[in-house]
């Protein structure tokens, strides 16, 4: 029975156990009292109990310090840790007592605690005892097996009846670990070194442990920040989506406002024109005036226009050929009137106001305002049907330069025909429907005001309805302007009346002078 001298020394094993299977090991001596060759002796070192088991001259002393369900990790580490030094004059190993091979909870919590303390070298020196005098299990656990496996197949079984036997196998196992784990058993150094590596082990583990806490930390911060900036997202637009349907809805009311406003603001207009209209009808001649200034380029047809305006509200027709004739060009500003509905009519006609280089002629700018004194009120813009230059496009350009930007405000369009060619002219709505963007354009800035005039004989019973329109277009304009004449800052009243009376002086001048030489 001896391997490599190691029955020679003291071999001492640190009992794993509960208080219930250490009472089972001590009933073994009293069930076999009579084995001669098996003895086992009981006592106690300072808090440890020992059996000390003699079997042919082979000792083998078990060393067992209480191990209570109760305790915590630290005391059964501690328990075991006084055992293994009281076997500091010995072969060291350890010895797992299990009751009929039942591997229970508590006893997995010890062997897990033996391997924290003492490392995985403490298998090595493991023997599983199994008591098996009272209930047996049929098969062994799973754990039970693994733990087996790692302690090499070192599984004993050991009943009362045949301790001797069963102990004599206990006492070969432990000769055979020995003898292929080292003869000296675990050791201080091992111990030692398991408590460094345990150390170490828990330092990394603390340290893995507060890294994967400050990572789920920081997944954790990421998160609440994903979360607060969706929250904060869903939360923009709906007020982005609430801010849109407020001004969405300001929008409409200010449109539903600016409506209200404009429809009061005419009427109130409209009724203010009439009660000026009606307190201005007085006996002076100068309130029952409408005066219109008539514009336009070279061969626009604004005498044509404003000879045939002055027949028809007049109520005259001619039968003159000539009369129909394009007239010679007008070379300065000249001043006709007529009485028609109720009320004197004064046109004014006038040459070019600008030279080709767009430079005004302040002279006849003068003139023209002066004739149409008490006026202007409005302005009768003359275009040609048929043609349209660049110099027309640059026109309302030209023409606010000289009287001012609120010049459309009080603008008429009048297009004149001179084709007679045509057996049924052409619709004027349909020709500017159709016209060039910039002539649309202009007629828009005008208030989209625009009245047509035939000035051919062909088409003379045409000219009747239109000039009633022209007529009737121009008293509503001056109405809406409550009946006031266009204001012109550039010269005063006074300059335009002496501008005035000068020009009409130096006409019966010119009268006096063509007589006198008729007579001669």
């Amino acid at each position: 029975m001896s391997h490599n001298g190691i029955t020679n020394t003291r071999q001492m094993m640190v009992v794993i156990s509960t208080v219930e299977e250490w009472l089972s090991w001590k009933s073994l001596p009293q069930d076999s009292s009579g084995d001669k060759h098996l003895q086992l002796t009981f006592s106690s070192l300072a808090s440890n109990q020992v059996c000390d088991m003699t079997m042919d001259g082979r000792l083998i002393s078990l060393r067992y310090a209480d191990l209570k369900e109760d305790m915590t990790e630290e005391g059964i580490s501690q328990a075991i840790d006084g055992c293994f030094k009281s076997c500091a004059d010995g072969i060291g190993s350890f010895l797992l007592l299990i009751q009929g091979g039942h591997y229970t909870k508590r006893e997995r919590r010890m062997i897990e605690i033996l391997q924290a303390h003492f490392g995985a070298e403490a298998l090595k020196y493991l023997v599983v005892l199994s008591l098996e005098d009272g209930k047996v299990a049929d098969t062994l656990d799973d754990t039970l097996l693994e733990l087996i496996n790692m302690c090499d197949g070192r599984y004993c079984r050991i009943t009362s009846s045949a301790a001797s036997d069963d102990l004599c196998a206990l006492f070969e196992m432990v000769d055979y670990m020995l003898s292929e784990n080292g003869v000296t058993g675990y050791t201080e150094t091992m111990l030692t070194e398991a408590k460094k590596r345990s150390t170490e082990d828990s330092s990394m583990k603390m340290l893995k442990q507060k890294v994967q806490e400050a990572e789920e930390k920081e997944q954790a911060f990421k998160q609440l920040v994903q979360q607060q900036e969706e929250r904060r997202a869903k939360e923009i637009e709906k007020l982005k989506a609430k801010h849109a349907e407020e001004r969405k809805k300001e929008a409409a009311e200010k449109k539903q406002y600016e409506t209200k406003r404009e429809s009061l603001e005419e009427a109130v207009r409209s009724h203010r024109a009439m009660l000026q209209l009606q307190m201005s009808a007085t006996d002076d001649d100068d309130t029952k005036k409408i005066s219109v200034i008539l514009l336009g380029l070279s061969g626009s047809g604004k005498s044509s226009a404003l000879d045939l305006i002055l027949e028809r509200a007049g109520n005259q027709y001619s039968f003159n050929e000539s009369s129909h004739e394009p007239p010679q060009p007008t070379l300065s500003c000249e001043r006709k009137e007529v009485f028609a509905a109720g009320r004197q009519l004064i046109l004014v006609d006038t040459p070019e106001l600008w030279d080709e280089d767009g430079v005004e002629n302040l002279e006849l700018v003068k003139d023209c305002l002066a004739l149409s004194l008490p006026g202007p009120h409005v302005f009768l813009l003359v275009l040609q049907v048929g043609r349209f230059t660049q110099g027309e496009c640059e026109m309302l350009g030209h023409l606010q330069k000289v009287f001012g930007r609120d010049f459309a405000e009080h603008a008429i369009v009048l297009f004149v025909c001179f084709d007679g060619k045509q057996r049924r002219p052409q619709r004027i709505n349909d020709y500017v429907a159709e016209a060039h963007a910039t002539l649309q354009g202009l007629i828009q800035k005008c208030g989209s005001r625009f009245y047509e005039l035939n000035v051919t004989k062909s088409q003379n019973a045409l000219s009747y309805p239109q000039v009633k329109d022209l007529l009737s277009g121009i008293n509503k304009l001056v109405a809406s302007h409550g009946g006031r004449s266009y204001s012109m800052r550039r010269f005063s009243v006074q300059e335009l009346q002496e501008r005035k009376k000068g020009i009409e002086e130096r006409k019966e001048g010119a009268l006096e002078v063509n007589y006198l030489l008729r007579d001669d």
